[in-house]
């Protein structure tokens, strides 16, 4: 007796993605089709769902500080990028001592990252790094990227490190991303910074592992005086699986 075999089988069962789906007749099975619309309406959710901050901070070693950007709301944030950029007027951040470094957690475009894993991330970078100092952990709400520099300035701080929620694709919907940026102030360039990204329960980073790389790289920053281009994810990728995290 002859079985047929799926020759897709193996290539699926080594990447999540959409491949060798078959057919129904002129559309796609009705599996892979609900599939779909599934993964989609995960996507749209982690977009413009908010983050519950309460619970994030509740999960914080030490203090945590609330913001927000310029950004009115929601569709504010999405329609206009530069506003999520920029504190809002009359943010209150306390000085103090100047750290060596802040941790920053921006809701980006994806709530469920934050959810899933931005405190935890927090709290093994910090252990990571036993011998720096940490501001209180910036929560920043309707933020991108760029608003870790004017919270890093603000503060004082040598270094910044942001974490934000990923873009989601239809594939993973609550990815986080670290940006790690020496010297913050308004006007740092997307070149100036290193970026550890994929941080997810998936298949991607874990907190631990992410924690890792980012420590690597903190310590490289301070070290050198830079981050961005100049700081190569060749040797950081070396060092880190090696478990070698001084620069």
């Amino acid at each position: 007796m002859n079985v047929a075999m799926d020759p897709w089988a193996r290539l699926r069962a080594a990447t999540p993605a959409r491949i060798g789906l078959g057919r129904s007749g002129c559309a796609q099975p009705l599996q892979a089709q609900l599939a779909f619309q599934l993964a989609h309406a995960r996507a749209r959710d982690a977009v413009h769902a908010a983050v519950d901050w309460d619970a994030v901070a509740e999960t914080l070693p030490g203090a945590s500080v609330r913001v927000r950007s310029q950004a009115e709301g929601r569709a504010d944030y999405l329609k206009r990028p530069d506003l999520g950029r920029r504190l809002a007027e009359g943010a209150a951040l306390d000085v103090g001592n100047p750290p060596d470094v802040v941790l920053v957690i921006a809701d980006g475009l994806s709530a469920a990252a934050v959810a899933a894993s931005g405190a935890a991330v927090a709290r093994a970078v910090m252990g990571a790094l036993p011998e720096l100092s940490f501001g209180p952990v910036v929560l920043a709400e309707q933020s991108r990227v760029a608003i870790g520099d004017e919270i890093g300035h603000r503060l004082g701080a040598r270094l910044v490190v942001l974490l934000v929620g990923e873009r989601p694709g239809l594939t993973v919907a609550d990815s986080l991303g670290a940006y790690v940026t020496y010297a913050p102030r308004v006007g740092r360039r997307d070149s100036e910074r290193n970026c550890v990204s994929n941080i997810h329960g998936q298949g991607g980073l874990s907190a631990e592992a992410a924690a890792r790389t980012i420590a690597w790289l903190v310590r490289a920053a301070l070290d050198r005086g830079l981050t961005g281009t100049g700081l190569k994810d060749a040797s950081l990728a070396r060092g880190a699986e090696a478990g070698q995290l001084e620069p």
